[in-house]
């Protein structure tokens, strides 16, 4: 076999490789915590909404992007939609009475993210003069919007901190507040020494108390379910999965040959199919369209060049 076929096919074959490798690219884990739809660690993975929010470190750390910072991620549920992030800024049980200065997180109201009404918010310190740090009434528990302003300093969380108990003095004053908004919570630091975040988490128990408290912020997502999500991850179908195109943000059937608008049986699209799964993959496409260019040049002017030898090969015109 001609040595110059031998070679454009070697160039042919990595280049497909190349994209093959690319078009499963979506990661299903990072660390211990799975990835599951809508999130993706790998652009084009997932569903657009989340596009670049969770980013999975060199280290396997999986932390989450917000407009205040990154902040590590402890667990994703996906049967009761949330995030469990620690924000190591907030007071913690190590702290004591030695408080850091910290920062306000916030989340971008844009996105289909939203706190959980199951967080509380444990401020430390607060001046009096500016904040209405008092008991709150009985009724607060069943009518909360009446009593939002006060900053409960009797609350269950304040007489019982989980973890640490006795962390705190009586010198040190609690209380509890949960800021309707981000500038809330600036307002309320900026009189309050440190504050910290609890949530509620579910035992799975069917008991009167089934929940305990454990020092965190629930962030609720939405699972955003539409017919040609359902069909592309359809096992019958192809067991495909949910993704998007990178540049126009339109749906995208990822599949082990690459991407189709439908779902991965659907032969009719893939032969139009032409995009690699991921973004980036791209670079790795026009590397190797480059490569075969190149190759293709090359052949081309080794073919013009060398000369007539009626079918015997020479040293002047062998490619290896």
């Amino acid at each position: 076999m001609d040595s110059n076929f031998i070679f454009l096919n070697f160039l042919i074959l990595t280049f497909c490789t190349l994209v093959k490798s690319k078009s499963s690219l979506c990661r299903t884990s990072c660390g211990d915590i799975q990835i599951n739809y809508p999130f993706g660690i790998d652009d084009g993975c997932g569903s657009p909404y989340y596009r670049n929010l969770l980013v999975c470190s060199e280290s396997n750390d999986l932390v989450l992007r917000t407009p205040s910072g990154r902040y590590p991620i402890s667990r994703i549920d996906y049967s009761d939609p949330h995030i469990l992030v620690t924000d190591p800024y907030m007071w913690s049980c190590q702290d004591g009475e030695r408080f850091r200065p910290t920062r306000p997180f916030s989340l971008d109201t844009s996105i289909h993210f939203s706190l959980s009404t199951q967080n509380d918010y444990l401020f430390f310190n607060c001046s009096e003069k500016d904040v209405i740090v008092e008991p709150k009434p009985v009724y607060c528990e069943r009518f909360p919007d009446r009593c939002d302003s006060t900053c409960d300093s009797a609350s269950y969380l304040c007489r019982h901190l989980p973890e640490c108990a006795h962390a705190l003095t009586s010198a040190t004053s609690c209380c509890s507040y949960y800021p309707k908004a981000t500038e809330s919570l600036r307002l309320m630091l900026k009189y309050c020494d440190t504050y910290t975040s609890v949530y509620w988490r579910n035992l799975g128990v069917s008991q009167t108390y089934n929940t305990a408290p454990e020092y965190g912020i629930r962030i609720d997502f939405d699972i955003p379910v539409t017919t040609r999500c359902l069909e592309c991850q359809d096992g019958s179908k192809g067991g495909g999965t949910c993704g998007f195109d990178v540049e126009t943000h339109g749906f995208s059937c990822l599949c082990d040959k690459g991407n189709v608008t439908t779902y991965c049986k659907d032969h009719s699209q893939h032969a139009k199919s032409s995009r690699v799964i991921a973004g980036t993959a791209t670079a790795v496409s026009v590397a190797g369209a480059i490569g075969i260019g190149a190759g293709v040049w090359y052949f081309r002017k080794v073919k013009a060049q060398a000369p007539v030898t009626h079918g015997v090969e020479s040293n002047e015109n062998r490619l290896f």
